[in-house]
């Protein structure tokens, strides 16, 4: 079933805007409002809840990064006298992270 399209959009773009995107479109072997539509309908808005959901994201990979790089640190420094024990708990406090940042993934694609 073909979509009735009757209404016209309009925008402000400069010339050389407009001239990238037709040459897109023609690379693409379609008409500009084609082009347009396709890149339209595969972006995604934030909404305030998204920002929030992403921030805490970040937070979390801070603190994978943080745990991995003092993991580093310490066995560089204890080459010889590593204590698995210490590894192990460095190790679960990812593992831990990993699965939080999971639920905020899960969460946030729940909500959309």
């Amino acid at each position: 079933m073909k979509m009735l399209r009757d209404i016209n959009v309009t925008s402000r773009v400069s010339a050389t805007e407009l001239a990238d995107w037709r040459t897109k479109a023609a690379a693409a072997g379609v008409p500009l409002s084609v082009l347009i539509r396709r890149a339209m309908a595969r972006t995604r808005t934030w909404t305030a809840r998204a920002a929030g959901v992403e921030r805490e994201r970040t937070r979390q990979v801070a603190r994978i990064g943080n745990s991995l790089n003092q993991i580093a640190r310490w066995a560089t420094t204890h080459k010889g006298a590593a204590e698995a024990v210490e590894v192990l708990a460095r190790l679960v406090a990812i593992e831990r992270a990993l699965a939080a940042l999971a639920r905020i993934e899960n969460r946030d694609r729940d909500a959309h």
